[in-house]
């Protein structure tokens, strides 16, 4: 890795971008697979594990195997994100979840706010607000308030609640453990909680089809250990409040897919809103200076909090 910081927070931006971009393919995997949706979270994360192990044994050898605490917490997260994701799914519509979810860059600034006790730049609250914009009109007239969708609502903002813990906990545990070991790790042990749901849940948990199969498969490499390993990557290089505001390009990514795929054509306001979510990635972006004592999120370099405050 270059010690030039701008450097640096550009490879970090381009390795959270590509994962973000192959973490949105997932709704189109799913959709293909002939799965239930908890088998389908289960086969996700158990598929991926092969190559994860190849991969961090290349990379690190038999210590990456090593369980440590921030990255069995980041599987925990991560079955909680999933678990949420598709009961959402199951209790509302399709853009109300979407929304939802995608609302984890305030809960992981609001962590850094009321925890961390820590401001934010005055640029990366524009960058939020352009952000939430953008992703508000990617879902555009979809998005509707019905009473008998609010458990569906509720398990919506609760998978965003368990992506920004998945997400904080992932980039504290960077600061000790390599990429591969932490998703390898997580990966792991979030397969070990979803296949209890699944068996609790799902009637089966086998593909009917070799098509099905084919989508589980692409669901793993794509999603998981794509999408997943190039996140771990890039949070080493790049603020954790700044990092999630790249994957508010999930959702651009779902709905390019869409139109591309499954005769789903982009309209004017999603593409408005594409548009936004890159200006407020633009406007937030990480500065190669130090942050002003006590302000977070932005501006600083490395892995994003202020060293002694992390």
């Amino acid at each position: 890795m270059s010690k030039n910081p701008s450097l640096t927070l550009a490879f970090g931006t381009l390795m959270l971008t590509l994962g973000a971009l192959a973490m949105g393919a997932s709704v189109l995997f799913v959709r293909l697979a002939d799965v239930g949706p908890f088998a389908s979270a289960f086969w996700r994360v158990a598929l991926a594990l092969p190559p994860l192990a190849l991969w961090a044994a290349l990379a690190e050898g038999t210590r990456a195997f090593r369980a440590d605490r921030l990255s069995l917490l980041a599987g925990a997260f991560f079955a909680g994100d999933l678990f949420f994701w598709h009961l959402a799914i199951l209790g509302t519509t399709v853009a109300n979840a979407t929304v939802l979810a995608t609302t984890s860059p305030l809960w992981i600034t609001a962590f850094a706010v009321l925890v961390l006790r820590q401001r934010v730049s005055r640029d990366g609250l524009i960058g939020l607000a352009l952000c939430i914009a953008g992703a508000l009109a990617l879902v555009g007239r979809s998005w509707q308030f019905d009473p008998q969708h609010l458990p569906g609502d509720a398990a919506g903002l609760a998978t965003a609640v368990f992506f920004a813990g998945y997400f904080l906990a992932v980039s504290r545990a960077r600061a000790s453990r390599g990429a591969a070991a932490i998703t390898l790790v997580s990966t792991a042990t979030t397969a070990l909680i979803l296949l209890a749901v699944a068996l609790m849940a799902e009637p089966t948990l086998w593909p009917a089809s070799a098509g099905g199969l084919a989508a589980l498969v692409a669901l793993a490499l794509v999603s998981q250990v794509g999408g997943q390993g190039l996140m771990a990557v890039g949070l080493a290089s790049v603020p954790p409040a700044f990092g999630a505001l790249v994957f508010f390009l999930e959702v651009a990514s779902a709905a390019a897919l869409g139109a591309l795929l499954l005769d789903e054509p982009i309209t004017v306001l999603q593409a408005a809103g594409g548009a936004l979510i890159l200006a407020g990635i633009v406007v937030a972006r990480p500065r190669a200076r130090p942050a002003r004592a006590g302000e977070v999120g932005m501006e600083t370099s490395g892995t994003g909090y202020r060293e002694g405050r992390h």
